[in-house]
């Protein structure tokens, strides 16, 4: 990353940080091209002046990322997300019980199933509930628990709880963020939690996320993401992740837009 002097690079740090919640002296030392020593001198100075916090090894932001709220983010991407829908509601056949996470493209998929028979979709989403509540010929089963506002999802002991009487044929999670380091990203352990005893309920796990999320990492609560599971993106994805992924044994399904 071609950066002219030390406070663009600074700004550009601190950019950096906010945005994919953590940066090392290796990563930024590759990044813009400079010495661990120039990185330590420059974190140190964004520290003195309250812009950064010190970590072992790198610093973070000051501020959490901000998480966006799902009517924020349900307009972000839209095609993408259209075409993730699309290709995930294509595997889906007839008689089977499927499981929805909350998140604006998994949504998008519950819009695809309006149309769809003879199914059965449970789902911790306010926005699948109110996508399929008037479809006669899917039926939908409601996990329940305490309403999080933000991503308008139902989680808790009581979401928990009702998991463990059913079983699903597929699983479709959304996720904050996905990087072959981690795995899955989001805003808080609760999430994290759900999403693990989700995936282990199912017989097939896939991952809807499109490209702007690929390599992001806002938060740090993460879902590791295991061989086997598949990750629906878009083909704005970062072939460098997604290569990544593939040789750690995520199955990787790449669609195009409109």
């Amino acid at each position: 990353m071609p950066v002219n002097g030390a406070r663009a690079r600074r700004d550009q740090i601190v950019h950096l940080a906010t945005t994919t919640g953590l940066a090392s002296v290796e990563e930024l030392s590759r990044t813009f091209g400079v010495t661990a020593s120039t990185i330590r001198r420059d974190l140190a100075q964004l520290t003195a002046d309250g812009r950064l916090a010190r970590t072992y090894g790198g610093a973070m932001a000051l501020v959490a990322h901000p998480e966006a709220s799902l009517r924020q983010r349900t307009g972000e991407a839209f095609e993408a997300k259209r075409a993730i829908a699309r290709w995930a509601a294509s595997t889906i056949r007839t008689g089977e019980t499927v499981l929805l996470d909350a998140g604006s493209t998994v949504g998008a998929l519950a819009h695809e199933l309006r149309t769809a028979e003879g199914l059965t979709v449970a789902t911790t989403g306010l926005t699948a509930l109110q996508e399929l509540a008037d479809v006669d010929t899917v039926r939908v089963e409601c996990l329940g628990g305490t309403l999080r506002t933000l991503s308008q999802s139902f989680l808790g002991p009581l979401a928990e709880s009702a998991l463990e009487r059913m079983t699903f044929d597929r699983v479709f999670l959304g996720a904050d963020g996905v990087t072959a380091e981690h795995g899955i990203c989001e805003a808080d352990l609760s999430q994290t939690r759900l999403k693990e005893l989700m995936a282990r309920r199912a017989d097939a796990v896939y991952v809807l996320a499109h490209s702007a999320k690929i390599g992001r990492r806002p938060f740090h609560t993460w879902v590791r993401l295991p061989p086997g599971w598949t990750l629906v993106t878009d083909d704005g994805a970062d072939p460098h992740e997604i290569r990544a992924l593939r040789a750690q044994g995520v199955e990787v399904t790449v669609v195009g837009g409109e």
